[in-house]
C-alpha cells in the first residue's frame, strides 16, 4: 500500500474524523485529527424563524453535510411539491438523501463556483431562494444569487465555534518523524489552524504534502506557503482526498 505507515492530518472539527480515519485505514494510514473548532447547531427562535422561511422557498441550498444535519436537528425535512433542492457536493447532497429529500442536484465541481454554474441557479429573478449554510466562509454563494435577481433566505443553523487544540494532538503532531500529509477540505480551517498552532508546528504543517479537494485549495495552500506536493482530489469527500495522496504517490 502507497499509504502504509503514513499520516494524514485532518483539521476537520472535533467529532467528524471518522469517515477519513476510515478512507485512510482503507490504504494503510493512519489520522492525527488537529480540530480547533466544533460545530454548534443555532436552537433558536430567530434561527427557527429564519429555517422556516429558507424551507418554504421553491428552490432550496445546503452547503454543506453540517448544514443538513443542524437542519435536520431543528426540523424534520420534506420536499414541496416542485421545490428543488441543491447540494453544494456530493457529500452535503447524499446527507439530504439520508435526510428526507427525495431529489437533489449537485454540481461536478463541488465547490461554491460549480454550485453557481448549475442551470437550476441561473434565472433567479423575483424568486425565493433558501440558503442553509453558517456565519463565515467565502460568503460568495448568497451575493451571487442577489445579483442574480434572487431573494435570498439565509438561515444560519450553525456556527464554528474555536476550540484549543487538545495538548495531546500538539504532542502526537511534534513527535511525527515522517513527512505526513495535510487533506485540505477548507481554506478557512487552513487559516485557523497556521494561525493558532505554536509556530514550530504551523512550520511543521507548511511542510506536510497536501491532498485538496479543488484547485482553488491548492493553490491556497500554495500562498499560505506550503512546498511540498499538493495534489487536487476529484472532491472533498474522504476517499476522493486520500486516492489523490495514493495516486501522488503512485
Amino acid at each position: 500500500m502507497p499509504l502504509a505507515r503514513c499520516y494524514v492530518i485532518s483539521l476537520r472539527p472535533v467529532g467528524a474524523h471518522e469517515s477519513l480515519r476510515r478512507a485512510a485505514a482503507a490504504r494503510g494510514a493512519r489520522v492525527l485529527a488537529l480540530s480547533s473548532w466544533r460545530i454548534e447547531t443555532q436552537d433558536d427562535a430567530g434561527t427557527r424563524r429564519a429555517l422556516r422561511a429558507a424551507l418554504a422557498a421553491d428552490l432550496v441550498i445546503a452547503t454543506s453535510p453540517a448544514a443538513v444535519r443542524a437542519t435536520a436537528a431543528l426540523q424534520a425535512l420534506k420536499r414541496k411539491r416542485g421545490q428543488r433542492w441543491c447540494a453544494v457536493g456530493a457529500g452535503t447532497a447524499a446527507a439530504l438523501r439520508r435526510a428526507g429529500i427525495d431529489a437533489v442536484v449537485s454540481p461536478s465541481r463541488m465547490d461554491s463556483e460549480g454550485l453557481l454554474a448549475l442551470a437550476e441557479l441561473q434565472s433567479l429573478h423575483g424568486r425565493g431562494v433558501g440558503l442553509l449554510t453558517a456565519p463565515g466562509g467565502r460568503n460568495v454563494i448568497a451575493p451571487t444569487l442577489r445579483k442574480r435577481g434572487a431573494h435570498v433566505l439565509r438561515a444560519d443553523v450553525y456556527r464554528r465555534v474555536e476550540i484549543p487544540f487538545s495538548s495531546a494532538s500538539l504532542s502526537r503532531f511534534r513527535a511525527l518523524r515522517a513527512k505526513p500529509w495535510l487533506a485540505l477540505g477548507s481554506g478557512e480551517a487552513l487559516q485557523q489552524a497556521l494561525t493558532r498552532l505554536p509556530a514550530d508546528l504551523a512550520d511543521k504543517l507548511r511542510a506536510a504534502d497536501v491532498a485538496a479537494a479543488s484547485e482553488r485549495l491548492a493553490q491556497a495552500a500554495r500562498e499560505f506557503g506550503f512546498q511540498g506536493r499538493i495534489a487536487v482530489a476529484a472532491s472533498a469527500r474522504p476517499r476522493d482526498l486520500v486516492a489523490a495522496m495514493a495516486a501522488a504517490i503512485g
